[in-house]
């Protein structure tokens, strides 16, 4: 899968979230990069302080940043579906991150 349509699926993750949702999301970049350099097999990263752990201190920090990492989702993906899937839980997964949803939530939810 070239870079275009990955990004594409990507775009198209974020449109899945409830409208509602969507609105409380702030100062958030949503990236795709090749791989994380110290961990290649992780797929997604939300890194910023989330929103839950906000204070007055926050205001003026640069964006909060979500990375979907493509190489180690197509690794793990056998067909354009699956891909689909993947990247879709992914952004779904690193979004939680940011209104404070920890991990082990994530995954009784079913997006761990």
């Amino acid at each position: 899968m070239d870079e275009e349509r990955f990004e594409e699926l990507v775009s198209e993750a974020l449109d899945l979230i409830p409208q509602q949702l969507a609105e409380a999301i702030d100062n958030v970049v949503v990236l795709v990069d090749a791989r994380h350099d110290e961990e290649p097999d992780l797929l997604g990263l939300y890194h910023g302080i989330a929103l839950t752990e906000r204070d007055s201190h926050y205001a003026g920090s640069l964006p909060d940043t979500i990375t979907v990492y493509r190489d180690a989702i197509l690794d793990i993906c056998e067909s354009e579906e699956d891909v689909v899937h993947e990247v879709a839980v992914t952004v779904i997964h690193e979004i939680a991150h940011y209104f404070g949803i920890e991990e082990d939530r994530l995954h009784e939810l079913g997006w761990g």
